[in-house]
């Protein structure tokens, strides 16, 4: 049933229209002024409005302005219902984006046609964006799914490969091995044949891998040296001990390519389910974990995964030691990488990254230390602590008039603590900072544990003003269900989307399919990781809202990006 809001000051009139309205089969609702309209337009979302424009207090303009600035009613349409047949006044409704005008006395066929006239358009409207969106959703899949160089599938679709096995119950006595490949010196080989010659061994490992998948097994590509394997069931360890050693035995076998004849050797590192997880994400934990020991065993050899071996490595203990002291210490140090609008060429934001300036070490990547903060909790402190400096710098930067929008990193710990609005607005109001100028950025697997909880909770901290960002998109889950639910903002490619974008055809495919579907889901995107003119132009070409990268500039401090600010920054956030 279509539902309609009357919103009508005369109340015998409203009456009226309501009756006909609710004996033609419509839904009808009844508002006596425009604040209480606009109260239920928010509340019930009617498939049309029916305006009057003047009404004491809030005329029927401030309706209309008020409903197009909200994004959850400007696109409901609205019929304005008018005494007034002044030109002047129907151009200023229009513009203020009224769909139709009926000039009172109206007869009720200039109503309900009216009324059908709008609806039609509506559907037609709401049909055309299904088509774009269906069709963005078709390409994004069609390429998202596998990796651009080998073919084979990536981590999602790995992961959904390996609930596909579990779908017909395994026997009791069965395991499914797990096993993580790592090409031992792939880098020297790059270095002495070059890329090309790389690519060429990758796809010919990969030839030779794929028969020990079998025909519920899955080969994929995890990242430029690894690669997984998902092995059809077994019955003992000692089983897929036999199968590990067997694929050594064949990938030890030279390589002919183009007339060079290459020798190869890799790690291999294998957990086997139930026993050393329950789900694929641990179980790729553990071979890698295991793949580790075997590279430090000099490689060319496998190791299957047991409880007693650590990941922890004598130096790793003693960055977590150090760690614990760092922040009482002041160690740790923020800076900033701007973000450029593509279409305007200015800086509108930058993100906030934190790096630890180790008093023996030197600077210490994030890669190394953000690792260890989750798994001992300190991240949590880490992550108030770059909050709170960096909504105190675009504070003072706002001060100075240039108001640039901070983008900070929520971890996942920190975004399902109890409190976390509260704990983000006490900052804002000791920074004295806008809460437009502040954007949380948010990796896939933060949000998508507890997806009922996450929604709350994001929608709290929009309700603050905070800008809501997707980080890190298409290296997780990568799933279109959640885009739709959560209220993001903004939309982050991974910069692995950005390599060799203008060369190979299905990154760039992957690319463009992206930024469509998430303009589809009315979402801004922001590429990351770009480091060159052409890559630039390429996003530039597709409609891409902002990059961030080398090429415009690395991560600095906050005085460095300060001598850029001034020729470079919008006037808004």
């Amino acid at each position: 049933m279509r539902k309609i809001l009357v919103i009508e000051d005369e109340r015998a009139s409203r009456k009226l229209i309501l009756k006909l309205l609710q004996n033609e089969g419509y839904e009808a609702i009844g508002a006596e002024n425009g604040s209480i309209g606009l109260q239920l337009a928010k509340q019930e979302c009617p498939d049309l409005i029916l305006c009057d424009i003047r009404m004491p207090e809030m005329d029927g303009y401030e309706v209309l302005s008020r409903l197009q600035q909200d994004p959850v009613t400007a696109m409901i349409p609205v019929i304005c219902l008018t005494a007034q047949n002044d030109r002047a006044d129907l151009r200023r409704g229009m513009e203020l984006g009224a769909n139709d005008y009926l000039t009172k006395p109206f007869t009720t066929e200039e109503l309900l046609s009216a009324i059908a006239t709008q609806l039609a358009k509506q559907e037609m409207r709401a049909k055309q964006q299904q088509e774009v969106l269906q069709q963005a959703i078709a390409k994004f899949n069609n390429v998202v799914y596998y990796d651009s160089l080998t073919n084979l599938p990536n981590r999602l679709l790995l992961r959904e490969r390996f609930y596909q096995i579990l779908a017909p119950k395994l026997q009791t006595h069965q395991s499914i091995p797990i096993a993580v490949l790592s090409l031992d010196h792939l880098d020297r080989f790059i270095h002495s044949l070059g890329t090309d010659y790389s690519d060429l061994l990758l796809q010919a490992v990969s030839d030779r891998l794929l028969p020990y998948g079998g025909k519920v097994g899955t080969l994929a590509r995890l990242n430029s040296e690894q690669l997984a394997l998902i092995l059809p069931p077994v019955s003992t360890r000692p089983e897929a001990a036999n199968i590990a050693q067997s694929i050594l035995d064949t990938l030890s076998q030279p390589f002919d390519l183009e007339g060079f004849e290459v020798f190869l050797t890799c790690s291999i590192g294998m957990a086997l389910y139930p026993e050393d997880g329950s789900d694929i994400d641990s179980l790729l934990k553990a071979a890698n974990t295991a793949m580790k020991v075997a590279q430090q065993l000099g490689g060319n050899r496998f190791q299957l995964y047991t409880a007693d071996i650590s990941e922890k490595s004598y130096d790793r203990l003693m960055l977590e030691m150090n760690l614990h002291h760092a922040l009482e210490r002041s160690e740790f140090i923020v800076y900033y990488q701007p973000q450029i609008d593509l279409r305007t060429g200015r800086m509108v934001g930058a993100e906030a990254l934190v790096r630890w300036q180790h008093p023996e070490r030197g600077l210490i990547s994030p890669l190394e230390f953000i690792p260890i903060a989750e798994e001992s909790g300190l991240i949590i402190p880490l992550n108030e602590w770059v909050l709170q400096t960096a909504c105190k710098q675009a504070g003072i930067w706002q001060k100075a008039g240039y108001s640039l929008k901070v983008a900070v990193n929520l971890s996942g710990i920190q975004f399902n603590q109890l409190g976390l609005s509260q704990k983000i607005l006490r900052i804002l109001e000791a920074t004295n900072l806008e809460p437009s100028c502040l954007e949380l950025e948010l990796t896939e697997s933060a949000v998508v544990k507890h997806p009922e909880t996450a929604i709350a909770t994001l929608r709290e901290l929009k309700s603050l003003g905070i800008k809501l960002s997707l980080d890190d998109f298409g290296t997780g889950y990568s799933s279109f269900s959640y885009l739709q639910q959560f209220p993001f903002d903004v939309l982050k490619i991974d910069r692995s989307f950005m390599r060799n974008v203008t060369e190979d055809s299905k990154n760039a495919a992957i690319l463009i399919a992206i930024i469509q579907l998430a303009h589809s889901l009315n979402l801004k995107v922001v590429a990351e990781g770009v480091e060159t003119f052409e890559q630039q132009e390429f996003l530039r070409q597709h409609q891409c809202d902002m990059m961030q990268g080398y090429y415009f500039s690395s991560p600095v401090p906050a005085n460095v990006l300060e001598q850029t600010i001034i020729s470079y920054t919008n006037p808004s956030c």
